[in-house]
């Protein structure tokens, strides 16, 4: 069971705030600050989170966060925090071993190694003893269970893009195995970091304007859309946080959506390529597992990335698994652009939000490419009901995640 989530993402700082923006048909997407552009430097517009106010979580003070330089801890604590406050509940000694943290991140602190070795090279200064756990790709989910006083399993989910789902079929995996009674999922990344950001640009992942066409940064990101030119990195951070039945039962918790059918595969075909049969049997089995068939899908929440490829494969995939009847797909990241691994956790939570508020939100920037006919809802939010709705994630190594999401009455 779904008993809680949070988030922050570049629409905004509170889950409200973003829902709102995201509704009206508003973008996160600006200009690129976090470090200085250098003369023709190939991305200049970013989806960029905002600074975190530490005044109200004194996790943040500036002497426990003195070592933790990467914004991947201060801002995957604030997201964790907010989501257990919701639910009311302590983590005391008693449940403590049964609580399991599977919070990743796919890219990690990078940035704290970066600047560790440009002073080296520039000043022979040698790094921090805190830069080493600042780029250990678990250490934010050691930092969490460190927090919440978390001593039950704890794993780092690391599948690209689709880390965010990997986390939460994990914690549920945990939860099914009877290896936990409650499980802290989701995901953080912070990739607006030069080489990242320029090495996205070199192997043609990241949006580009035309030199002679410059477009307004929030019309940068338009998935499925026949003039779409790549992604636009972006940041944030987001908590799902799941538990068995029996324990939200016991403890008083609220629950309004669960995990009703989960999977992954590989497609064990290349480095960042798609494969259309290996997704689509990614999404049969996650459909089968629910218990349903596709027919029962009121909505997609889609990977669309916004690269040629990469929208073409998940389409051919959607027919195969739909045939000529795809129900809408609401493509999240041309509001919020491409977090990395935080992208599935976050987009999970939008469709979650979208389900119990009974409203599709839309793929904004949409203009539609004859070869990939889809209802994107590309006139603006949309009412509609949704049982069941399916979230799709897939990672540069062909790593597919999908899950398939139930509003339990």
């Amino acid at each position: 069971m779904v008993i809680s989530y949070d988030a922050l993402s570049a629409l905004g700082a509170t889950l409200e705030t973003q829902w709102e923006k995201a509704a009206a048909g508003g973008s996160g997407i600006g200009r690129l600050t976090r470090f200085p552009l250098r003369e023709d430097f190939p991305v200049e517009i970013a989806g960029q989170v905002a600074e975190l106010d530490p005044k109200p979580f004194p996790f943040l003070s500036p002497r426990k966060m003195a070592l933790w330089t990467s914004p991947i801890f201060g801002h995957s604590m604030v997201v964790v925090h907010r989501a257990l406050s919701k639910t009311g509940l302590e983590i005391t000694p008693e449940l403590s071993p049964r609580v399991a943290t599977t919070f990743s991140t796919a890219i990690g602190g990078l940035d704290a190694v970066l600047a560790a070795d440009r002073n080296l090279v520039a000043k022979g200064k040698m790094p921090a003893p805190s830069v080493n756990p600042n780029s250990c790709v678990n250490m934010a989910g050691g930092k969490i269970s460190m927090l919440i006083n978390a001593t039950g399993p704890i794993v780092t989910s690391v599948a690209a893009c689709a880390t965010g789902t990997t986390s939460m079929i994990l914690g549920a995996m945990f939860l099914k195995e009877g290896m936990a009674d409650l499980a802290v999922c989701g995901a953080v990344d912070f990739p607006l970091v030069e080489p990242i950001v320029a090495g996205f640009a070199t192997m043609n992942g990241a949006y580009r304007s035309k030199p002679d066409k410059p477009e307004a940064p929030e019309k940068a990101s338009r998935p499925f859309s026949r003039d779409r030119r790549g992604f636009v990195i972006s940041e944030g951070a987001g908590c799902i946080i799941l538990a068995t039945r029996e324990f939200a039962k016991a403890h008083g918790l609220d629950y309004k959506i669960e995990m009703a059918g989960w999977a992954m595969n590989a497609d064990a075909y290349h480095y960042t390529a798609p494969r259309e049969d290996t997704i689509a049997e990614c999404m049969k089995r996650a459909v089968s597992r629910a218990g349903i068939s596709p027919a029962d899908i009121q909505a997609v929440n889609a990977h669309a990335a916004s690269t040629k490829v990469g929208d073409q494969a998940e389409h051919q995939a959607l027919r195969e698994v739909f045939g000529a009847r795809i129900p809408p797909v609401s493509a999240n990241k041309s509001q919020l652009g491409h977090a990395m691994g935080a992208s599935s956790a976050l987009e999970s939570i939008f469709a979650m939000e979208g389900m119990l508020r009974e409203t599709a939100l839309p793929t904004i920037n949409y203009l539609p490419d004859p070869d990939l006919p889809l209802d994107c809802v590309p006139e603006g939010a949309r009412r509609l009901k949704q049982e069941f709705v399916l979230k799709n994630a897939f990672g540069f190594g062909g790593c597919n995640a999908c899950i398939v999401f139930r509003r339990v009455s």
